[in-house]
């Protein structure tokens, strides 16, 4: 009798126990990862995936549109700087072009009829400057001689006043010669140059056509590899259609695509690395995309210092990108934990590493390898970093070895 009543009051007690205490669950310690809480250097950080690119890309657009008729070289060809690509066809310009060149040869030729003829309107006025100024002399000799005769009684006066007549009408007739004259060489430079205005920007618009046929030939902007080629014989190609690229091999970036989440953290100069071939090599952001898709946006990275000699152009780097100087910080190692409690708490071990329960913490910032801890948590302190996927609302955890 005894016995049993000790028995219902140790069950009571126990029911009691664990309903009105808190929730409790086994755990076999070797399902877990426990890590230790210890004071190190720690220097924020975040992974981040990158490509390697060309350190510059010439697309080729198509100048003008056409037919292809011809490709000189194929898709990942070495290209030199005015090597030809391909061949477009366009009558419509080509044509335009015959037009243009005839225009420019009538126009020619126009200009060099004008400058004949004002070369002979010249002349004849020359003559007739040469005419008048000859009667004008002749009349001056004569009304001067007849002066002197008439002052001294020798001739009469009308025959002295005829000579004045005739030296007054050639004074009148030369001074309008050269007048003609004057006018006569300013209308023609303003008409000879008007003409060759005319043919100067004919010439040019002939320039200007000549440039676009020759850019049904597509050549190569600059030295590198052709890349992305897009085009096969017979078919039609718009202008302005993108026809390929040119990647330049001098160098190489590395474009990363980075969470918008630290959007505000990232900004150029900043340092980033990767090791490859048990060597470390350092990028700093050369260039920052702010446009956000899909939650996140990209960066251009250059390399500082010495480039990977067997570094290929596609290939993806696992790299770091540091967003802090190094400090002394305790450092809680990463896990699993951090995807259900976002950092707000973690399961803590008492002393004798029997029972784990949950403690509120506060954590800063992260790297690859360790969570920087604000508050929550002490050096030497021991917590599960592994998974919490089947703890629900578990606040204490009992651990056993197996």
């Amino acid at each position: 009798m005894i016995a049993g009543i000790a028995g219902i009051v140790a069950l009571i007690a126990a029911s009691y126990y664990f309903t009105s205490g808190n929730s409790r669950l086994n755990v076999e310690t070797e399902r877990i990862t426990i890590s230790e809480i210890k004071m190190g250097t720690f220097q924020e950080s975040i992974p981040v995936n990158g490509i390697v690119l060309p350190v510059s890309t010439i697309y080729l657009d198509a100048a003008e549109g056409g037919r292809v008729e011809e490709k000189f070289v194929e898709d990942g060809a070495v290209m030199k700087k005015g090597e030809p690509i391909l061949r477009l066809s366009n009558t419509d310009l080509e044509l335009n072009l015959v037009n243009q060149e005839t225009s420019v040869f009538n126009l020619l030729t126009q200009m060099q009829i004008s400058r004949n003829a004002a070369r002979q309107n010249t002349i004849s006025k020359l003559n007739q400057m040469a005419d008048a100024d000859n009667a004008f002399k002749e009349a001056e000799r004569l009304y001067t001689l007849n002066k002197k005769l008439y002052d001294q009684k020798v001739i009469g006066s009308q025959e002295f006043q005829q000579s004045k007549i005739a030296y007054d009408y050639q004074v009148k007739r030369k001074n309008l010669t050269e007048q003609i004259l004057k006018e006569d060489e300013v209308s023609t430079k303003q008409e000879l140059d008007q003409t060759a205005q005319s043919y100067e920007r004919t010439r040019n618009a002939l320039a200007v056509m000549r440039k676009k046929v020759g850019d049904l030939i597509v050549r190569a902007p600059v030295d590198g590899q052709l890349t992305s080629l897009d085009a096969e014989i017979g078919q039609n190609k718009n202008k302005g259609e993108r026809l390929g690229q040119i990647d330049v091999l001098s160098g190489f970036k590395i474009r990363a695509e980075i969470d918008e989440h630290y959007i505000s953290r990232i900004f150029t100069g900043l340092i980033a690395d990767y090791p490859m071939n048990n060597k470390t090599y350092t990028l700093k952001i050369k260039k920052v995309y702010t446009q956000v898709t899909n939650g996140r946006f990209q960066v251009d990275m250059e390399y500082v210092g010495e480039v990977p000699k067997d570094i290929r152009r596609g290939q993806s780097l696992q790299i770091r990108v540091t967003l802090s100087d190094a400090k002394q910080s305790l450092l809680l190692p990463r896990g699993g934990f951090f995807q259900q409690t976002g950092g707000n708490w973690i399961f803590k071990l008492n002393k004798d590493g029997s029972i784990a329960y949950k403690t509120d913490i506060q954590l800063g910032g992260q790297n690859p390898d360790y969570y920087e801890v604000l508050g929550g948590l002490q050096a030497g302190d021991k917590v599960i970093t592994s998974g919490y996927d089947n703890y629900g609302t578990i606040q204490e955890l009992v651990l056993k070895e197996k």
